[in-house]
């Protein structure tokens, strides 16, 4: 495919002005939204194909949420494009101010393979929403579901509108070589940096949704039960194959032998007594993957799970206890079914820890007790935070999604994802009935005089 031609042609369709209106932006949400729900039993069954995801855990964790996306998008996109008024300085009076959501043109959208339709169509929303044209291009990991997501935007939109580029790393490298105007990427933090690194020869904007080691603490005072299944519904939904799955387990050391029994409990309630045959479990996305997360069950005794099937691809939701901080599973991204536990005396070594690593994508906090909260707010960082439960800060509309350094750049969701795709262009506008002649050279008033008015003149 030629690219340049491509993103050419793209271009020619923006600047014609076509995807501006709010009457042409709502007709292409509504009819995105059509072709998902008259395709979902294909999504579904590509999504089972490439990661054994039940059809529940689809519309659940992928087409579901998409689907709300668009809903949301569709009912506030009136407000979010409207103007927004804003006060000017008495020195440009008379005159009125606003800032003016605008899109940026043509944006390219690198979705990765472990939730491959919510993490390549949330984004698509947004860039919709906010009226621009997008190049899409699927994980090559996913290949069932990128065929089918290309099948259904090829036939919902004109290619110089929307366009998927399926094809291996290489299809995204000459991508990255072309102008785009804005670069929405969800991956590793290593490939996200490729991405930041292509996009600065062109300054174009990015948004970069990247991972890190999301950790959990546990205080004595969590509920042990409850706490287990929200960790473990959270860690092992697709194979713990999620961005933001809690990575690891620090728990105050009165609690972990109770707190590994109850989550062992909870995989059992969800998975069975083998997982391998619950259609509820998923499996890892490719052999190098699968190879790399089972050399981790070295790093630890395993208290529970632990078994492997290498022809399916099957690792088994796993418990690590006994880890060493510096070891393999603690140091790299796990990204997997498998979670190391551990044991803290004061929560003041588990902060100095957290403070030494890279900031993570999400942060989560067990505890009745608000000062504990508090304090954990104050001295740690993270992209997001979940106070007693995981992974469900990301669903709402109303809370930006985002990491920060390692984990990410920029936020989506809701208004934060119209605002991605969007340059916020301030505008005055200044009445040519009435003007002052202070601000004109030669000045009128001394300097002393001149300080004293400034303030007035000018704000702040």
């Amino acid at each position: 495919m030629d690219f340049a031609a491509l993103v050419l042609r793209q271009r020619a369709f923006f600047q014609a002005g076509v995807t501006r209106p709010w009457e042409f932006r709502r007709t292409q949400l509504e009819k995105l939204r059509a072709a998902i729900a008259t395709h979902e039993a294909e999504l579904s069954a590509a999504l089972q194909a490439d990661l054994h995801k039940s059809p529940y855990e689809a519309y659940v964790t992928e087409i579901g949420l998409v689907l709300s996306e668009i809903r949301y998008a569709l009912r506030q996109l009136r407000v979010w494009m409207r103007p927004q008024r804003r006060r000017t300085p008495l020195l440009a009076w008379p005159a009125s101010g606003s800032i003016r959501a605008e899109p940026l043109g043509v944006a390219l959208i690198l979705g990765p393979w472990n939730y491959p339709v919510q993490l390549l169509l949330s984004p698509l929303v947004g860039a919709l929403a906010a009226g621009n044209c997008a190049v899409l291009k699927p994980s090559e990991f996913a290949p069932r579901t990128a065929a089918a997501l290309a099948q259904l935007l090829a036939a919902t939109f004109p290619p110089e509108y929307v366009t998927v580029v399926p094809g291996e790393s290489d299809t995204a490298q000459a991508l990255l070589r072309e102008r785009f105007d804005s670069i929405f990427f969800t991956g590793s933090t290593a490939v996200g940096r490729a991405v930041m690194t292509a996009a600065a020869q062109h300054l174009t904007p990015v948004t970069l949704e990247l991972g890190g080691k999301c950790p959990c603490l546990v205080c004595a005072d969590a509920p042990l039960e409850l706490t287990a299944r929200r960790i473990a519904w959270g860690k092992f939904m697709n194979a713990g194959q999620t961005c933001v799955a809690p990575d690891f387990v620090f728990v105050e050391e009165t609690m972990r032998r109770p707190l590994l029994e109850a989550l062992k409990r909870a995989v059992l309630e969800f998975y069975g007594d083998d997982p391998q045959q619950s259609p509820a479990y998923g499996r890892i996305i490719h052999r190098r993957h699968w190879e790399r997360l089972a050399a981790y069950l070295g790093d630890g005794r395993v208290v529970h799970g632990g078994q492997q099937d290498a022809w399916d691809l099957y690792l088994a939701p796993t418990l690590l206890t006994d880890v060493a901080p510096n070891s393999p599973v603690m140091s790299d991204e796990i990204f997997g079914p498998i979670l190391p536990v551990l044991g803290f005396e004061k929560l003041d070594e588990v902060l100095t820890l957290l403070r030494g690593r890279p900031v993570p994508l999400a942060l989560y906090l067990f505890t009745r007790d608000r000062a504990t909260q508090a304090r954990v707010l104050e001295e740690t960082r993270s992209g997001g935070v979940c106070l007693n439960d995981t992974v469900t800060h990301m669903v709402g509309k109303d809370l930006p999604f985002g990491g920060l350094g390692d984990s990410g750049l920029g936020a989506y969701h809701g208004r934060a994802s119209f605002d991605g795709f969007s340059h916020r262009r301030s505008v005055l506008e200044r009445s040519l009935a009435v003007d002052p002649r202070l601000r004109y050279p030669p000045p009128r008033v001394s300097l002393a005089t001149l300080r004293r008015a400034f303030r007035f003149l000018v704000g702040g």
